[in-house]
């Protein structure tokens, strides 16, 4: 602000104002107007005060001077041949034309805004792509769960078992055809109608792909059939829920086909149990 003062204090101001400056230094008053708002009020003011200074000493011309001047007028305009056009002194206007200033704020709005919108459908675009990952691990998730779910119902039914008192544990012995250390533990609810074979506590020989154990009901001396089932090394299994029956004199389990059989194989018999 101090360099604003002392350019107002050297008195160029006033110069120009009366018109009494090079071109040169006109321009540089005019880019100081430009800049600085304290020089263009400053301007303002010494015109203020010029114009009041003219008016209130202001000197009206003599009367005989006044009609020598009208007359003179009205004769040579009356004359165009001997007209004259008295050239008189230009002044100049004392306005000040600003510098354009290139208002640039829409511009930079524009392309703040252009920028905004890029951002904004690129933050969306990263979001539904989240989103979609969310959806398929919690479909995972809900899947393991159901799994999960119907696994501990399972266990929770087999431990059951053991628990209740409507079930009958039979032990299935071996017979000629199976090794001696060969035994299945079956469990009945005659109430409940319910089969299972404890798969966990089961020691038999391990079928191949051709083949399949078969569980069998002796209901009046016939054999029913309840359904097949696999020893393999790597059965995870506790317990396998068979058939349905509500009576029964004894069970036996043959080595039947893959799919079973019919009627039992009486030459591959390996275990029974009353």
């Amino acid at each position: 602000m101090d360099l604003v003062k002392d350019y107002i204090e050297t008195g160029i101001l006033e110069l120009y104002v009366l018109g009494d400056i090079s071109p040169g230094e006109r321009l540089q008053v005019e880019e100081m107007m430009s800049k600085h708002a304290a020089i263009r009020t400053e301007v303002a003011e010494i015109e203020q005060a010029m114009e009041a200074y003219a008016q209130a000493n202001a000197i009206a011309p003599a009367e005989n001077q006044r009609d020598k001047i009208l007359n003179s007028l009205l004769i040579n305009l009356a004359d165009d041949r001997n007209f004259t056009a008295a050239k008189r002194p230009v002044v100049e206007d004392k306005v000040i034309v600003m510098p354009a200033r290139q208002n640039n704020f829409y511009k930079y709005a524009f392309a703040a805004s252009v920028a905004l919108l890029a951002a904004s459908i690129v933050a969306l675009y990263n979001m539904h792509n989240r989103l979609q990952e969310s959806d398929a691990q919690l479909a995972i998730l809900a899947t393991q769960n159901q799994q999960i779910s119907k696994t501990v119902s399972f266990k929770n039914e087999q431990l059951g078992v053991f628990h209740d008192t409507t079930f009958k544990m039979i032990k299935l012995k071996p017979t000629i055809h199976a090794p001696a250390s060969a035994k299945i533990m079956i469990a009945w609810s005659p109430v409940k109608k319910k089969v299972m074979i404890d798969m966990a506590s089961m020691k038999m020989p391990e079928n191949d792909k051709d083949h399949q154990y078969q569980l069998w009901a002796l209901v009046g001396g016939k054999p029913v059939d309840l359904g097949v089932f696999d020893k393999t090394a790597n059965d995870t299994t506790d317990m396998k829920e068979m058939r349905s029956i509500a009576s029964a004199g004894a069970f036996a389990v043959t080595l039947e086909p893959r799919g079973g059989s019919v009627n039992p194989t009486m030459s591959e018999l390996m275990v029974l149990g009353k």
